[in-house]
């Protein structure tokens, strides 16, 4: 895929949403190999799994992303998820029930319109670095079903941008929205990444971790991230609590 233009040699700005998790991280490393200009954000949202911020923290730290904010905003406010409520997260036996359940509706773990307020705020930023590129790590093969991550809403998603802003309105930039996982497999996301020297023992996909901070190794996100190192022939580099899968 090419790079993205640059002026004068210098590189583009762009926004990368980074959670901390494998999906995300690998966006990040995606963007840079491609010439931008990375400006990390993240959030603390109410998350239970909050431990992904440290390990969000990692990953810019060691790819060498300068800019990195960390942007509070309190869904538990709202509730209505495992995620950020008294709900508790799902677990499962193995990769084979979570994909019996994962056609029986929109999981708890949905965290309502969480990619829309997560993408707004990235616009918010990039109007004002004066970047046009967004990048986000969402999925619609191995995935777990939500709605905000199939490719119509970020299709969606960037009308919007191009509609809502400033800059769009007067036609200083085109917001992109940039979603290169979007039709790879978990098998074909982490080999991606360690083409691009991912080191994915830094990462954190857990929803319900340890009081350690140790994967669970029984929620959809441990499941679905375990998938995909097996299926791609490798052992999954972080560790995970007594008695999980790993």
């Amino acid at each position: 895929m090419a790079g993205p233009d640059k002026t004068m040699g210098v590189p583009k700005d762009a926004v990368v949403l980074v959670s901390g998790g494998l999906d995300s991280t690998t966006v990040l490393a995606i963007a840079k190999a491609e010439g931008y200009r990375v400006n990390a954000l993240s959030f603390r949202y109410g998350q239970r799994h909050s431990v992904e911020l440290e390990a969000a923290r990692r990953v810019v730290a060691a790819m060498g992303v300068e800019r990195h904010v960390i942007a509070d905003i309190d869904l538990r406010a709202f509730g209505g998820s495992a995620l950020t409520d008294s709900i508790d997260v799902p677990k499962h036996g193995s990769a084979a029930d979570l994909e019996a359940d994962l056609g029986q509706g929109i999981p708890v773990t949905y965290v309502p319109a969480r990619n829309t307020v997560f993408l707004s705020f990235a616009l918010a930023w990039a109007e004002t670095l004066g970047a046009s590129d967004l990048f986000i790590g969402v999925n619609a093969l191995d995935y777990s079903g939500y709605p905000d991550c199939r490719p119509e809403y970020i299709a969606a998603f960037e009308t919007l941008a191009n509609l809502a802003t400033k800059a769009g309105v007067e036609g200083t930039s085109r917001f992109k929205i940039h979603a290169p996982l979007m039709t790879l497999d978990k098998a074909a996301i982490v080999r991606r990444g360690l083409e691009l020297g991912v080191d994915y023992s830094l990462t954190h996909s857990c929803y319900d971790p340890t009081p350690e901070g140790l994967s669970c190794g029984a929620c959809d996100s441990c499941l679905l991230r375990l998938k995909g190192f097996s299926e791609a022939g490798l052992s999954d580099p972080i560790r995970y609590g007594t008695g999980a899968a790993s």
